[in-house]
């Protein structure tokens, strides 16, 4: 899973990583999640030399392979480096999926599944947004116990 996002979205982008990483509720097998968001060398390297626009696409394309999930998180959904990313997953035929906010933008059509949480206020968005990544994290644990 590649997660991905920008200010509170990138802590939320870090913060199910280490949910799936590590674990949730339960003991397992540590699942393999990275935010694209933690390499500043990356960031700083790929936003100098390329733009902004495309420092998760580049790492989306390094990384990403047939199976994965890309996820993007904006509040607004228009965020320009996050939209890069998810065409970037889309091209190389990863499962898409975001998580927005107001009418979900322009990157609430762009993916595949869409959880839009439909407030005009940032900072509400962005608690169910983390209540959302808690609760999809709690559901892959679950799904992973079996019958």
């Amino acid at each position: 899973m590649l997660l991905f996002g920008n200010g509170g979205s990138a802590a939320d982008a870090q913060h199910i990583a280490a949910e799936l990483v590590g674990r949730f509720r339960h003991e397992r097998r540590a699942l393999a999640a990275i935010a694209l968001t933690t390499d500043t060398s990356i960031l700083t390297g790929v936003a100098n030399d390329y733009g902004y626009e495309q420092v998760f696409a580049r790492q989306v394309r390094a990384l990403g392979r047939p199976g994965d999930i890309a996820i993007g998180i904006s509040t607004s959904g228009n965020s320009p480096s996050v939209l890069e990313g998810v065409a970037a997953a889309r091209e190389l035929g990863l499962l898409t999926a975001a998580l927005t906010g107001r009418d979900g933008g322009r990157l609430g059509t762009a993916v595949h599944f869409h959880l839009n949480v439909p407030h005009e206020l940032t900072d509400r968005v962005q608690e169910v947004h983390i209540m959302i990544g808690h609760i999809l994290c709690q559901l892959v644990e679950e799904s992973l116990k079996g019958p």
